[in-house]
């Protein structure tokens, strides 16, 4: 019969254990902020919610039922009241290192959540390992607020990896400019001047707007955004508008963009329109000292000559006409070899038996008077 107490077999019945150990165990009992793990051992290994997530307020009954099995880490094999300190989050943590040093050397392109947004970045964590991602890295443009990025799934590669030095660098602004470059190449394989895409406005400026075509910016000029007048670009667009315009140049890597598409040209069916005796009318949309320019439709201007605003005499337009202004006139000259349009207002208050070559200013006068 062996010399040995039954307390002595049943101590050595037990498994040794180190700290730093990594052990399985089954559930035992599951508190608000501490787990029971038997892990085979004379004590139980106990789990406390600091050291089993990052979340200060997480309930563990939340995440752990009894019966479960889980590996952890031994801390201290006995934390002064003779049961084992066991760590959840450092396994995590040593294991999502090993994942991202993996990562990192094999150039993986990782997935992870935004759980922190800070002064110079984001913080994302990967299994429990926490990555950083400078501002000049999260985007491929300028960014001031990165607030919009808090809880949301970001991908990025490792660039540099130091866990000694808690310094593991995340960068998601190459793969924009990767993906971006692909994006650009399939574009201009596809696309060619006459085409018409969609695109999103990206940008307003007092010249023009700059359209995503997705893969390449273009630019609407101001002078190509109607076929009318547009006098502040930013009053008719604003970012994140849905445009669908028409490819009117590519030079390089330049795209000039066009919303005046030529089946809508208001000069099309102009002759029949604004025929010598027709009745139109339009708006007064600038003046001169010789006349006014009124707006037909946009696109469309025509002249009224001072001489053709009314039988009395007239100094100057402004004296009788505002901006704005709707008139009613009656087509005198129409030239559609140089797209102009002359108009009397004269001509609706005369005797409809006189001849209307009467109320015509010549050419050369109305030339003269724009010189």
């Amino acid at each position: 019969m062996s010399d040995q107490s039954f307390e002595q077999m049943l101590e050595e019945s037990f498994k040794t254990i180190h700290t730093g150990e990594v052990v399985k165990g089954t559930v035992l009992d599951v508190k608000e902020d501490q787990i029971i793990l038997n892990i085979g051992y004379k004590s139980d290994g106990i789990i406390t919610r600091n050291e089993y997530s990052n979340n200060n307020s997480l309930d563990l009954r939340t995440v752990v039922q009894p019966g479960e099995e889980m590996e952890a880490k031994i801390m201290k094999v006995n934390d002064g009241d003779g049961q084992v300190a066991l760590s959840y989050r450092r396994l995590a943590a040593d294991r999502g290192n090993k994942r991202l040093e993996d990562a990192y050397n094999n150039h993986e392109v990782l997935t992870a959540k935004v759980v922190q947004v800070l002064n110079g970045g984001l913080s994302v964590m990967v299994e429990e390992a926490r990555v950083f991602i400078p501002a000049s890295l999260v985007s491929d443009s300028y960014e001031r607020d990165l607030t919009k990025y808090a809880d949301q799934e970001i991908e990025f590669v490792i660039t540099e990896f130091n866990p000694r030095r808690r310094r593991i660098i995340g960068d998601r602004k190459q793969l924009m400019v990767a993906r971006k470059a692909e994006m650009q190449k399939e574009l201009f394989e596809r696309i060619k001047p006459g085409d018409i895409v969609d695109g999103v406005v990206k940008n307003v400026t007092d010249f023009g707007a700059f359209i995503d075509l997705g893969g390449a910016d273009g630019l609407l000029h101001i002078s190509e955004m109607s076929w009318g007048r547009i006098e502040n670009p930013k009053k008719v667009f604003h970012s994140g508008d849905q445009v669908t315009v028409l490819i009117k140049d590519i030079i390089g890597t330049k795209i000039a963009l066009s919303l005046k598409f030529p089946d809508q040209n208001p000069w099309i069916d102009a002759a029949e329109k604004y025929a010598p005796g027709n009745i139109v009318v339009g708006v007064v949309a600038r003046m001169t000292d010789f006349g006014a320019f009124v707006e037909l439709e946009p696109g469309v201007d025509a002249l009224l000559h001072v001489s053709q605003i009314a039988r009395r005499h007239i100094e100057k337009p402004a004296d009788v006409l505002q901006i704005g202004q709707e008139i009613e006139a009656q087509i005198v000259d129409f030239n559609e070899a140089d797209r102009k349009i002359s108009l009397s207002m004269k001509a609706l208050e005369m005797p409809q038996q006189q001849n209307a070559d009467e109320i015509v200013y010549s050419e050369s006068e109305a030339a003269q008077d724009e010189q």
